[in-house]
This record gives C-alpha cells, structure tokens and sequence, in this order.
C-alpha cells in the first residue's frame, strides 16, 4: 500500500496557527465565554497521530466521537462526549497540488471552523451526532453556510479562492434554514 504524505513541520505550523484562529472565530460567532468553550472536550489531529481506521481517502476531515470519563470515577454519569478532529493530510495535500490557487492556510481555517461548528453543534444538541444520512447531508450544507457566514468577512490571503472552492456545497442546498 502507498504511504500517504503527511504534513511536514512548516505545514504543521501553519495547521496550528489554523487552528488557533479558528478556535477564536467560532468562539466569537458562538459568543462563547472562554469558560463555555469545549477545550476539554474535542482535539485536532493530523495524519502522523491518526490510528489506522481513523484515516480516509475522500474527505479533508472526519470527526469521531469517543467516550471521555473523569479519572478515578467510575459512575456512567461521569462520561462525556470527547470528538477528534481527524484531519486527512494526504487529502489536503493532494487537493493543492492540484488546485494551486488554493493555498494551506486559508484551506485549513475553513475546514477546521467547518469542524468546530459541527462539535458546537453536537454539544448544544442543534444536531444528533447519530442522524440519518438524509440528515447528515441536510447539517452538511447547514454547517458550511455558517463556515462562509463567519468567513466572509475575515480578510485573509488565499481565503477567497477557498470561499469559492466550497460554494458549490451552499449553492446546492439554497432554501434551507439555517439554525
């Protein structure tokens, strides 16, 4: 099997400080208190600290959910939902060499911010982690309409060319609510 390429050390840097944008971004559109916000419950990884059945070939990114518990309690009531981030460098990557208008930085905030809007989502019950595929696609065009919505007016290099990478998944759902 084909090793897939992962991020290099600049672009990890360039995935953190994505990362820490994003986390600020979503935090303000959500207006979340600092206290409020989900730290503790979701974690951002790339392809080097994925296990092998969290990798996949088509998405930029997936998220699971797992089962956290507090240490040393033992009571069901303790556990919580922890999501990970799983972003998908080989697919990441494979996309900008294609696509060389696109360009990492920007590329990774949209796809990191799309992925905290489903995990504030999730944690407000706005959606059900488990819904049905009609639902799931439904959230999908619902999400990436917020993802813009918090974009569209941040003024970053390269972000207009991701804009339009993805308006193809707003245009095709026009007419539904956004909530």
């Amino acid at each position: 099997m084909k090793k897939l390429q992962a991020f290099n050390m600049d672009q990890i840097k360039i995935v953190n400080e994505s990362v820490a944008i994003a986390e600020e971004l979503v935090s303000n559109h959500y207006k979340m208190s600092a206290s409020q916000w989900l730290h503790r419950r979701y974690d951002v990884k790339t392809l080097i600290d994925l296990d092998p059945d969290e990798i996949v070939h088509c998405p930029y990114a997936q998220i699971i959910r797992y089962k956290g518990q507090r240490k040393n309690t033992s009571l069901e009531s303790s556990t919580y939902d922890f999501y990970k981030i799983c972003l998908q460098d080989h697919s990441i990557l494979a996309t900008l060499e294609q696509l060389s208008e696109i360009k990492l930085f920007p590329f990774t905030l949209y796809i990191i911010i799309h992925e905290l809007i489903h995990i504030v989502r999730f944690s407000k019950f706005l959606q059900s982690f488990d819904a049905s595929p009609e639902e799931k696609l439904t959230e999908e065009a619902r999400v990436h309409e917020k993802t813009y919505e918090i974009l569209k007016t941040i003024r970053f290099s390269g972000l207009t060319d991701v804009l339009k990478f993805y308006n193809k998944w707003r245009m095709s759902f026009d007419g539904l609510q956004n909530s």
